[in-house]
């Protein structure tokens, strides 16, 4: 698939910059057939995979380590978006309602450190950021059984015990609110949550919350407008937030592809406004590359980046289409460099591709190399896996 999607778009590597990762964490999961939805279940384990992906490396894409944990996956999906500076990354299994905390401070040793699952009556953690203290903040969608209430925000230190807990539950604002990611900012005192349902659901929030950090209180639940002379189906489920170069300003966008800047986050009274629609109506993952904002979008099979200079008027610098089948989900790019790791589903579901973004023009490029994860593995599975959460090191 590689190879064909290279040559049909002719695009080559550019060039390594000096910040370039040695290694790739990867969390995946082994499963026996083709996954082309994030619902479907696998039938082997969960692993942490290390790959060698220096720039000058001989065997690009060569496994280091690999190590599996829980007894079945369900459904590997979420990591830090970035790796933490001590090492310790966290990610969770959604289905099964479990997390996992790895030290991964020697990359040919990976090492689990630490399980959780519920905290309290909150489950299904989902999305992690580290905060200034060492501990991980970390979204639970629900309350009690799945999907019957809203979940929490809650503290975990690095054994995976907790901390601190804070309920979303803000039915005066929206009756359906499922905590999914976060933005932590230590310098405005605040946490920005979004709210998406992982289940299958006719449901949808319309929020985002914004919390103290200092006491996890939360704040503000944030109506999203309706687009103007758009449908209201632009302003459904908060997927991301992003904080932008400037380190100020946080963008977030929905699950059907609409982008909302947040303001006046250090008061009480935060809001929000739309910016800009990509025209697609199933959006993934964004990661922000210096002054642009690069946004997987599955229905469009492409990444597209803007530039968000003035955020109250992005404008398009850079398109990428994959071969149609592909579904883009996760991206997320190398601190201080310029390349772009994407994961998925469909077309795109047991392989990981690479690209890069020129820091001058917002550019997308696609890298000729790939990782393939049809494979024989270590822990004797021979056949498939689905990569999902994936950090370049530092």
């Amino acid at each position: 698939m590689g190879a064909t999607i290279a040559l049909a778009m002719g695009m080559l590597a550019a060039t390594p910059a000096a910040q370039d990762s040695q290694y790739l964490f990867t969390w995946a999961m082994e499963t026996r057939e083709p996954v082309a939805t994030p619902s479907v279940s696998a039938t082997g384990r969960d692993f942490l995979a290390v790959f060698d992906i220096g720039p000058n490396s001989k065997e690009f894409g060569r496994l280091v380590a690999a190590l599996p944990v829980g007894e079945r996956a369900q459904m590997a999906h979420h990591t830090n978006h970035e790796m933490p500076a001590d090492g310790l990354l966290f990610a969770s299994d959604y289905m099964a309602g479990e997390g996992f905390v790895f030290d991964l401070n020697q990359p040919n040793k990976p090492k689990l450190v630490a399980t959780f699952g519920d905290a309290g009556p909150y489950t299904h953690p989902h999305s992690f950021e580290r905060l200034p203290n060492g501990h991980t903040l970390v979204t639970y969608q629900f309350k009690g059984k799945p999907d019957e209430q809203a979940g929490a925000l809650v503290e975990l230190d690095n054994k995976g015990h907790v901390v601190r807990s804070s309920d979303a539950s803000d039915p005066n604002v929206d009756p359906f609110i499922r905590p999914y990611s976060l933005l932590v900012l230590p310098k405005l005192d605040r946490v920005v949550t979004t709210s998406a349902d992982m289940l299958p659901s006719d449901r949808a929030s319309h929020v985002v919350q914004v919390w103290r950090l200092s006491d996890l209180k939360l704040l503000k639940s944030v109506l999203l407008p309706k687009a103007p002379h758009y449908k209201d189906v632009v302003s459904k489920s908060a997927t991301e937030a992003r904080l932008l170069e400037d380190g100020e300003t946080v963008l977030v966008v929905t699950g059907n592809c609409g982008l909302y800047k947040l303001g006046d986050l250090a008061s009480s009274d935060p809001n929000v406004q739309f910016v800009y629609d990509f025209g697609y109506r199933a959006c993934a993952l964004p990661t922000v590359v210096g002054h642009y904002w690069v946004q997987a979008t599955m229905s469009g099979h492409s990444l597209t980046s803007l530039d968000v200079r003035d955020p109250e008027h992005p404008v398009e610098a850079g398109h990428l289409v994959l071969e149609d089948g592909a579904l883009p989900h996760w991206v997320s790019h190398q601190p201080g460099g310029n390349r772009i790791v994407i994961t998925g589903f469909g077309r795109l579901a047991t392989h990981m591709l690479f690209a890069t973004i020129n820091p001058q023009t917002g550019e997308i490029k696609l890298e000729p190399r790939q990782i393939d994860f049809d494979r024989q593995w270590p822990d004797g599975w021979n056949g498939p896996a689905m990569p999902h959460g994936s950090v370049f090191g530092k």
